[in-house]
């Protein structure tokens, strides 16, 4: 899976945004804290949701079976607006 090519991330200051472009079904934004930079970031090759998870292990100190439904929550929300080809 990878970040449609309709949509944008962008990091300000402490804030993540993914933005939609004009040839996006979706129209709004998507605010995100580092958590969603990490997972931005990861879309941005092709990948999985597994070695997403693998990436924010290292990045982050927690647990990763709360790391893992963070991930889980956010793929899903991002594919149901669109924003990831899989």
């Amino acid at each position: 899976m990878k970040l449609n090519q309709h949509f944008i991330h962008h990091q300000i200051d402490s804030q993540t945004v993914i933005v939609p472009t004009a040839g996006a079904d979706f129209h709004g934004l998507i605010q995100g804290n580092k958590t969603l930079a990490a997972i931005a970031e990861c879309l941005q090759n092709d990948t999985t949701e597994e070695e997403i998870v693998d990436t924010l292990c290292k990045r982050f100190n927690g647990d990763r079976e709360v790391i893992e439904a963070d991930v889980h929550e956010a793929i899903r929300q991002l594919k149901e607006i669109g924003a990831i080809d899989e």
